[in-house]
């Protein structure tokens, strides 16, 4: 899942600092490669505040993953799509803006779970456990406006709600890896255009 940095209302805690630079420096530079001291540089706090709120660099990880996925909640709740009143439109609504946000520096966009995964799914089963609960956590919430799409409009073969959430999610995925790959966002956004396509198909929409 992706989501961009929000800061909280009011004044902002040593503790949601820590988590916005980790959520920064990761998708910039991996995992591994982000040391405390630069979490803390990056923050602007002190290891003795770090160390107040995360006994170690694993239990940030897991935090930040948490709130990952508590930042991209708005994704289905504030847009001007999801007042749409029909379901497909509000699915379709959700991959052009999922697009759309595809665009500048690939640390801007891409996912922080899924940065995490790729490097820690053998090494770490704390850190692969919380990316996949956020994960997750946004195919649910996708899959209940596929589901009330299924419900109105049929669809072919029988294929699951749950099915196409986490097919959304496999190509944004598979999406990010290809921008930083070839430093193209286009490539990216092109491949989240033959998703809608998918979209369209799957759900008998004539172009």
């Amino acid at each position: 899942m992706n989501a961009s940095r929000s800061p909280s209302p009011g004044r902002i805690t040593a503790r949601t600092k820590l988590i916005d630079a980790a959520h920064d420096l990761v998708r910039r530079q991996g995992y591994a490669a982000t040391t405390v001291d630069q979490i803390c540089a990056a923050a602007g706090v002190t290891k003795g505040a770090f160390f107040h709120h995360f006994p170690s660099k694993e239990d940030l990880g897991v935090a930040a993953a948490a709130q990952w996925t508590a930042r991209a909640a708005p994704l289905f709740e504030l847009p001007p799509y999801t007042r749409l009143e029909d379901p497909l439109e509000r699915l379709l609504g959700h991959i052009d803006m999922r697009m759309a946000m595809i665009d500048g520096p690939a640390e801007g966009f891409t996912c922080f779970v899924g940065t995490m995964a790729q490097e820690t799914f053998a090494s770490n089963e704390a850190l692969r456990e919380a990316s996949s609960e956020s994960i997750a956590a946004y195919c649910e919430a996708l899959a209940v406006d596929v589901q009330a799409a299924i419900d109105r409009h049929g669809i072919r073969d029988n294929i699951t709600a749950e099915s196409v959430a986490w097919h959304v999610q496999t190509v944004l995925q598979g999406a990010f890896v290809i921008a930083k790959a070839s430093g193209d966002p286009e490539k990216a956004r092109e491949s989240v255009r033959h998703l809608r396509r998918y979209i369209e198909a799957i759900f008998n929409i004539s172009s």
